[in-house]
């Protein structure tokens, strides 16, 4: 059997820092169309959140990488690399507003 591209995705450990991505930079959108992109003087829930979200990721896809990357290596790189694409993401806006 082989293990493909949709083999993987469907694991937790694969889509999860995905998901955990695109709602860390929903929080910022949120935030953004709530208050306003002008920096405030402390950091609020917003960004205590996006914090977390960013942060948690990294043992999720570390667990994913050293669990299935020796297996398949070349469908786990791809989502290795969705992945990696989808931090960018998060954090983009977050650069580019200077927060």
């Amino acid at each position: 059997m082989t293990m493909s591209f949709s083999t993987f995705i469907k694991k937790p450990s694969a889509f999860l820092p995905i998901v955990m991505s695109l709602a860390a930079l929903a929080t910022v959108g949120i935030y953004v169309a709530l208050h306003g992109p002008a920096p405030q003087a402390d950091e609020g829930a917003a960004a205590h959140i996006w914090q977390l979200l960013m942060a948690a990721q990294i043992p999720v896809m570390a667990y994913f990488a050293l669990r299935w990357l020796w297996k398949a290596p070349k469908p786990v790189l791809l989502i290795l690399a969705i992945q990696a694409a989808a931090i960018v993401a998060a954090l983009a806006p977050v650069y580019l507003l200077g927060f």
